[in-house]
């Protein structure tokens, strides 16, 4: 693979991402893709799903676990719903996120990932913090027999926060799928300076653009088209290639009600991503 493909978030049902027929209309020679609907992971659809790929010439670099109920609808919500932190779902969403490791594994990629949820910001010692620690390790060896390495996506965390999360879990396969945008649409830090900080960890991104919210943290930034945020993409990219990451530029516009704009800005944004690489 040269270095930095485009890639695109795709799905193959209802999902976040764009259709695989949008991918290969755009050129986009990668994509991470959102984990299908329970029902549908199966053994005969990942060997299906694979063909498809090779037919189109396209190659799934992640997978995405989601899981039912999660809901963005504002800060608190997020904080309630998302990932493995909700206490009283993060048993069936654990046994949930191996299995979905295996499907990826029948579709023979070596990459799954996740946003964790809101982790309490605290340290050893606190049980709610320990048993998320204790939840993400046992992820991590799950997916360690498959052979995959495991990517939290950034956003929810600042990267002190985060870097002292990954260092208490102390998995050798515990990486970062770095987002931009997430830092601005959560508050939680200026994306350059944070990817310099968490460079080490960082082995997938997303290539997306964001506006800073008037009160970072209590209220929502706001997605925007690549290349009209408040990210700066020519300084990411520079950024990137500084810390030595050479993978996937992976474009996530989640705007999924909406797929003819979605289409169109996704092809600016590799339009953009092709030049800035230049």
């Amino acid at each position: 693979m040269d270095k930095w493909p485009i890639g695109v978030f795709a799905s193959i049902d209802a999902g976040l991402g764009v259709k695989l027929e949008v991918a290969k209309e755009l050129g986009v020679p990668t994509i991470q893709l959102h984990a299908p609907a329970k029902s549908t992971r199966t053994p005969e659809n990942a060997e299906r799903f694979q063909q498809r790929l090779k037919e189109l010439g396209i190659e799934l670099t992640a997978v995405f676990g989601g899981f039912e109920g999660e809901s963005y609808a504002d800060i608190p919500t997020t904080v309630r719903t998302i990932g493995l932190v909700p206490e009283e779902t993060r048993a069936a969403r654990a046994e949930e996120m191996k299995e979905i490791a295996d499907f990826a594994k029948a579709l023979g990629c070596s990459v799954v990932a996740l946003h964790i949820g809101f982790i309490p910001h605290s340290s050893v010692g606190d049980p709610a913090y320990d048993s998320v620690i204790a939840i993400t390790r046992e992820i991590c060896d799950h997916v360690k027999g498959n052979g995959q390495s495991l990517h939290l996506e950034t956003g929810q965390e600042t990267a002190d926060g985060l870097l002292q999360f990954l260092g208490d879990v102390d998995r050798d396969n515990l990486f970062v799928n770095f987002d931009p945008a997430n830092m601005i649409l959560y508050g939680t830090g200026e994306p350059i300076e944070a990817l310099k900080k968490i460079g080490s960890f960082v082995r997938s991104i997303h290539c997306k653009d964001a506006l800073w919210a008037d009160k970072p943290g209590e209220e929502w930034g706001q997605e925007v088209p690549l290349g009209e945020g408040q990210v700066d993409m020519a300084a990411y990219l520079k950024t990137l290639d500084e810390i030595g990451y050479d993978g996937p530029l992976t474009i996530e516009r989640e705007i999924p009600q909406e797929p003819e704009r979605q289409k169109a800005e996704i092809g600016k944004a590799v339009h953009l991503l092709e030049q800035l690489k230049g």
